[in-house]
């Protein structure tokens, strides 16, 4: 727990309850640390936030052109939906193109995330399908990478299956680290996920906003990435969520892909801290796993006020999600107030 830091106060009255901890780590493209609080060096799972380079190899190998796969489409792969009719219609598009349906996914089955949807589906007696788990698009690529590939697509989550090993080497490569130095978990789809360091997240979800660094093929996929999650991002998320609302705020130049258990990486493009200034990426990790679902977007909005990246104007039309929250009781009262209570450190 030396790893994290105080990062969120919630009080009663005026005396403070409790306090979240984390650890915020802040890197240009080149791995260099220039922001941090708490241990940049902090070893923990990336869970969704990793979704953006799990597609990355699919769409270096041409699978994009392969299938025929417009932005939205590839926003879908790297997203964690609210299980949407719209959502679930770019899912199947999706598994159309490859010539794969949606019995072949391993995701399993959860009520969406959309609460109109869910009460809408349970009101009518239907039981939520895999196309409306919020993990469908990123199977839905796996799953048209693997018949691109010509592999085997019934065990294609194994971690063993050729389609795994290209996401892992290829993560890995983006974080500057060996595949051996990144430590694997099952992630609650089935899929591998990846835990290290957050300055070596930090540092790929940079390389991902800034790829100028990188071969020209994996330089072009980033792009197309960054550039569909970003016209896109109702695709990402949903209605009401955060990566959704920050990604259309921030105009193109924010990326932003949240993960279980308090974890959330944002991506700052060249020129998003004004004009001539570097790509960055940001990674933390709330390490409660914020149960709330507040504290992380909270956080996420205070370091972006730190740096810079939002006017107040745009601040204010996030206000919803932070950096400040009221605290009520069931009867609607104010009680209390959440508030960050970090501030963000040079590099060492």
């Amino acid at each position: 727990m030396n790893n994290y830091q105080p990062v969120f106060a919630l009080t009663r009255g005026q005396t403070v309850e409790s306090i979240h901890f984390g650890a915020i780590t802040v890197c240009d493209n080149q791995g260099n640390l220039l922001w941090h609080y708490g241990n940049p060096d902090t070893v923990t799972f990336l869970r969704s936030t990793a979704k953006p380079f799990q597609a990355l190899p699919f769409v270096e190998a041409g699978g994009l052109e392969h299938f025929g796969l417009t932005a939205r489409e590839t926003a879908l792969i790297c997203a964690s939906h609210s299980g949407t009719d719209e959502h679930v219609a770019v899912a199947s598009a999706i598994q159309r193109k490859a010539g794969v349906t949606e019995d072949d996914l391993l995701c399993g089955t959860h009520p969406p995330y959309h609460q109109e949807t869910a009460e809408r589906l349970e009101a009518a007696g239907e039981e939520p399908t895999p196309n409306r788990h919020n993990c469908s698009g990123k199977h839905s690529g796996m799953l048209a990478f693997a018949r691109m590939l010509g592999t085997p697509t019934a065990d294609y989550v194994n971690p063993a299956h050729p389609v795994q090993q290209r996401i892992l080497r290829t993560f890995a490569e983006m974080c500057g680290l060996p595949p051996e130095a990144v430590a694997l978990g099952t992630d609650g789809c089935s899929a591998p996920n990846f835990a290290v360091p957050l300055r070596n997240a930090a540092q790929a979800y940079a390389r991902l906003c800034d790829p100028s660094a990188l071969p020209e093929k994996r330089a072009a996929a980033c792009r197309k990435i960054t550039h569909a999650m970003t016209s896109y991002p109702e695709m990402v998320g949903g209605p009401g969520r955060f990566d959704t609302a920050l990604m259309r705020v921030g105009g193109g130049k924010i990326l932003s892909k949240g993960g279980a258990e308090g974890y959330q990486g944002i991506g700052l493009l060249p020129g998003a801290l004004g004009e001539n200034s570097p790509a960055l990426g940001i990674a933390f990790k709330i390490s409660d796993g914020d149960a709330r679902k507040k504290v992380r977007s909270a956080v996420a909005l205070e370091i972006l006020r730190q740096l810079g990246a939002l006017s107040d104007v745009q601040m204010q039309t996030l206000a919803s999600f932070g950096p400040r929250f009221p605290i009520y009781n069931w009867r609607k009262l104010q009680v209390g107030e959440g508030y960050p209570v970090f501030a963000v450190r040079d590099g060492e």
